[in-house]
Formats: C-alpha cells, structure tokens, sequence
C-alpha cells in the first residue's frame, strides 16, 4: 500500500488485492479510462453515499484495462494514465484505490466467486455502485441482476447512463470523437480538456536546431489521435501556458519511430528536463504529414505556430 496525495487530499493506493478487508467500503468498480463525465457522476455519487452511510469511498480499478489483457496490441488506445486516474480519484475525494492486476486468474473466476473471494472478503464492501450496463466474471457471464442476486451482505446500486448533447458519455465516444478530430466533442464528453502528462526527456535537439525546441514527453502506450494541436500547458510555473504540438511519430524526420509528444511553448525558454508537465489539447490544426525535407517543414512548423496563436487570441477576445 503506497500513499497517493493531491490538492491536499491522501489516497491509499493497493497495487492487488489486500489478502483480506480492513474496514468496510463504499465501493465502485470499473477502468474509468478517462474520467470522462459519466465517471464524474459515479464518483460523486460514491462520496455522497460514502459519507451517508459512514464508509470509506473506495474504487476498484483494473491494470492492465479487461480489453487490453484479451485484445492485446489491438486493444483501444487508453485515454488516461493511472497517475492520472489517481489524480482523478483524489480529486473527487476518493479515500482508497485497489488497483487490480487482471490476469489469467482474474479472468477465470466465475460470477459468485468473483463476489465472494473479491468484493466481500477481500475488500470488505457494505456499499456498490455500477452502471447499468456493468458486467463480470469468467465470460463476462456476471450482469447487474446476478450481482443484486449475490448480493447477501452488501446492497447495489446502478448509475444511470449520463448524456451530453444526446450522446451517452462514454470511453469509447472520447476515442471517436479525439479520432475524428473533434477536440471540441471530446471535451464536453469529458467535462475537461484531453491531457496528456509526461516528464519532459532529452530528444534528437532537432527542433531546437529548426528554431522551435520543443519539450518531448515519450509515451508509453499509443495515444487515441495523431496531429498538429493548440495546447495548453501546465506544470512551468504559475498559470498555465500556451503553445503548439505535434502528436505522433514524426514521418518527416524518423521512419519506424514509436509515439512522441513534441510541444513547443509560447516566449518561454527555460530548461524544464525532468520535469513533469501536462498538456491539454484545445483545438486540432491539422494531421500528421510528411514533407520533403527540413526546410518544408520548418515553414509548416511557423505556420502551425502562427494558428494556434491565432487560436488562442481568437478564445481570449
């Protein structure tokens, strides 16, 4: 168990499964890639409940994602890291996270096992809330009337479904709209801006040598978009700043290159190596493409530069 604290607020992080419950939990169950708006409402549903009925708020996450451990390289793209789900949690005053390694074994266990050996006498939950769509167990064969059914020393309760402008808020409309380009889509299904955070590392120096140096932040998953993007970019100081960035694998510059985030802020020129920034996608300028050589590139670069400017004082007017 690890102490996870932000804005104040300390959360108690389990990587597995404690061998069994400490004091009982208000609990809720899923990925939350995201923290999209549906997530937001869960989690704040959880604190309410949480703090009615006396029990610590807790959540029950998965790592890798369900997907990802049975759908393997062709799984969806996440859309959040786990700090930045933790983020997330602390934020909505989440007490506990257990962070579950879903494996092989995980997979394996049927509906009442996984209720049983899991939910009460390994966490201890008094206190469950998941979605109406929410399902478990070996196959997937656990759905919301078989949880009720098992359900002798805890009560249930769903989420239901949370819209935006008629679309249900979920992971999966995120992934489209980011895919589609609609930044704009994709932030008013997550309540915030799409983010990214990294420690900046040293790269090739070449966009310091084109007259742009940028921060590049390596990814370790792939991103669920690609392009050239106005961003907003916090962790340099006070405020958050402003700038350009390319998402994506250079093909101008690198063949055979894995995912990069490469961000150049506006009138700032320090050194920031090491340090941990997080950058907000506000508007897509334009795909990824590849030019023929560096000269091209540097003038789409200005161009790209020069638009989101245009951007940004177009949002202030």
């Amino acid at each position: 168990m690890v102490g996870f604290l932000d804005s104040g607020h300390l959360v108690r992080v389990f990587r597995g499964l404690p061998p069994c419950a400490g004091a009982p939990v208000a609990l809720t169950i899923g990925t939350f890639d995201g923290i999209h708006r549906g997530h937001q409402a869960m989690l704040s549903r959880l604190a309410e409940a949480a703090d009615d009925l006396a029990l610590s708020p807790a959540v029950l996450t998965f790592d890798p994602y369900p997907r990802e451990f049975f759908a393997g390289d062709s799984a969806p793209p996440r859309l959040s890291s786990l700090r930045t789900r933790l983020e997330r949690f602390a934020a909505h005053g989440v007490g506990q996270v257990f962070i579950a390694r879903f494996n092989a074994a995980l997979a394996a266990m049927d509906p009442d096992e996984f209720v049983d050996r899991v939910l009460v006498q390994r966490l201890g939950a008094r206190w469950v809330l998941v979605g109406e769509d929410f399902r478990y167990g070996k196959a997937r064969a656990g759905d919301l009337s078989a949880l009720r059914a098992a359900a002798r020393s805890f009560s249930v309760e769903t989420m239901r479904t949370v819209a935006v402008a008629g679309e249900r808020a979920s992971s999966t409309a995120v992934r489209a709209a980011l895919a589609a380009g609609d930044i704009e889509a994709a932030t008013a299904l997550l309540g915030h801006p799409f983010a990214i955070g990294g420690r900046v590392a040293h790269g090739r120096k070449l966009g310091r040598s084109l007259g742009f140096p940028t921060a590049n932040i390596p990814l370790r998953h792939k991103p669920p978009f690609t392009g050239i993007f106005a961003v907003r970019i916090h962790g340099l100081g006070a405020g958050a700043r402003t700038g350009v960035a390319s998402l994506g694998i250079r093909p101008t510059v690198q063949t055979g290159a894995r995912p990069l985030l490469e961000v150049f802020v506006f009138d700032f020129d320090q050194d920031v190596y090491g340090r941990r920034i997080v950058v907000e996608f506000m508007h897509k300028l334009r795909d990824e493409e590849r030019y023929p050589d560096l000269d091209a590139l540097t003038r789409q670069i200005r161009a790209d530069a020069a638009q989101a400017r245009e951007y940004f004082d177009a949002a202030r007017a």
